[in-house]
């Protein structure tokens, strides 16, 4: 099965995203990442705080950077057979009229040739590492 990252932007006010959900919207959230969970398709999910530093080659710059409404408020990591599969899931998600979610296939190491994968290997997996 292949991974999909589904990233959360919650579109709304630097008001709103600061008073944080309601128990409804959590209550909601909580059954869809619950389905997720009874279907063997959640892999990770966390919600974003709005703060953020920005790391470049030039040094560190702290933000937030954005309006809360251009912000990832959130995100899922889920296994599906497909982008399709990985779409309805996101379909299903509770959101109401504002906020929106893109979905996004995470490279597996097999997708590249096999000098690159020899490459990119680690000396140990990470301890927390999500795969499919």
């Amino acid at each position: 099965m292949a991974r999909f990252m589904l990233f959360m932007y919650p579109n709304i006010t630097d008001d709103e995203y600061a008073e944080g959900p309601s128990v409804e919207a959590v209550e909601a959230m909580t059954a869809y990442n619950e389905a997720l969970t009874q279907a063997g398709a959640l892999l990770a999910a966390d919600g974003l705080h709005g703060e953020a530093s920005r790391v470049s080659s030039s040094g560190v710059t702290d933000g937030p950077f954005s309006e809360a409404k251009e912000l990832v408020g959130g995100y899922w990591i889920i296994q599906a057979k497909d982008r399709e599969e990985a779409v309805e899931w996101a379909k299903r998600c509770p959101l109401g009229p504002g906020p929106f979610i893109e979905v996004r296939q995470i490279w597996e190491l097999t997708d590249f040739p096999e000098d690159i994968q020899d490459a990119a290997k680690l000396s140990a997996e990470p301890p927390h590492q999500t795969s499919a």
